[in-house]
This record gives C-alpha cells, sequence and structure tokens, in this order.
C-alpha cells in the first residue's frame, strides 16, 4: 500500500465529474487500499479518487474512526437512493482544502446504493455526520467542493482564509 498524494484546491481535476467504474481489477482494489491508507494517514474521514487525480466513481469513509468507532467503506459507483427532508449544519473539513472549515446546510438522514469491492450490491442509511460525509464525498466524485455549497459572502471569505496560510 502507498499514501497518494492529494490534490489541493484549486487543481482544475476537483471540479471535474468522474466516470463510472466499469470494472473491479486489481488496480481498483490496489487504488481502494491505498485511498484507506492515504485518508487515515492525512488524518480523515473520507477520500474519493479524484482527490488523488484519478477520475473514477469510487470513495472510501470511516465516518467513525476518530472516535474508535472503526468502519471502513469502498464505495465504487455510489449513488443517493433516498434523502430525508430533515436537514443539518455540519463544520465540514476537506482533505482538499486543508486548514479550512465551512458550515454546510445537507439531509440530515440519506440512503446509498454502491458496490463493493467483492462486486456485491450494497444498500445503506445513514444519518448525522455519516449521512454528510457520505454527501461531501459524492459531492466529489461530481466535481463538487465544500466551498460551491456556500453564499458568496461566506465563500469568498474561507477562500481569502485559505488563500492567507
Amino acid at each position: 500500500m502507498s499514501i497518494l498524494p492529494i490534490l489541493l484546491w484549486p487543481d482544475p481535476r476537483l471540479v471535474e465529474t468522474a466516470v463510472p467504474v466499469q470494472e473491479i481489477t486489481p488496480e481498483i482494489e490496489t487504488l481502494a487500499a491505498d485511498m484507506l491508507e492515504t485518508m487515515y494517514a492525512a488524518p480523515g474521514r473520507g477520500l474519493a479518487a479524484p482527490q488523488v487525480g484519478v477520475m473514477q466513481r469510487i470513495f472510501v469513509m470511516d465516518a467513525g474512526w476518530k472516535e474508535g468507532k472503526s468502519d471502513p467503506l469502498v464505495c465504487i459507483n455510489p449513488m443517493l437512493q433516498e434523502i430525508g427532508e430533515e436537514r443539518q449544519v455540519n463544520d465540514e473539513g476537506c482533505l482538499s482544502i486543508p486548514g479550512v472549515t465551512a458550515s454546510v446546510n445537507r439531509p440530515a438522514q440519506v440512503q446509498m446504493v454502491w458496490t463493493g469491492l467483492n462486486g456485491g450490491r450494497y444498500v445503506q442509511s445513514f444519518d448525522g455526520f455519516a449521512a454528510a460525509c457520505v454527501q461531501h464525498e459524492l459531492d466529489h466524485l461530481d466535481g463538487v467542493v465544500t466551498f460551491d455549497h456556500l453564499p458568496a459572502d461566506d465563500r469568498t471569505a474561507l477562500i481569502a482564509e485559505y488563500n492567507a496560510q
């Protein structure tokens, strides 16, 4: 396994839409393992393939590992199947925008379907922080970054904070 370099905003690849994974190959398995190692080393709770320069629809996450509740997921070609009506505001960080935290309003509950490394199809509901994590990583697959969720004034202020580092 290897720790991969993480792209930093405003790298243009971070605003591209990732393409579906066509087949689970040994290369995809290695990518997933490397992404998990990279995520834990960063340290983060999620990492999408575009953040390491791979424009494919795969992300890894482990929403609870920092609290000792490790449950790593490798999500290939993920899609939201259901979105709850209740909303929540979370303070979100991003490995591609280090040092900046943004308050992002998202649905508090989502249900996602994805393919695992074993080729199986999975469906799971997520709520709270895990729901925000899922949506954040899905955003990366669609070329959306945290800044894109913010009102113009907040976005401008956070970009200035990021650039001042």
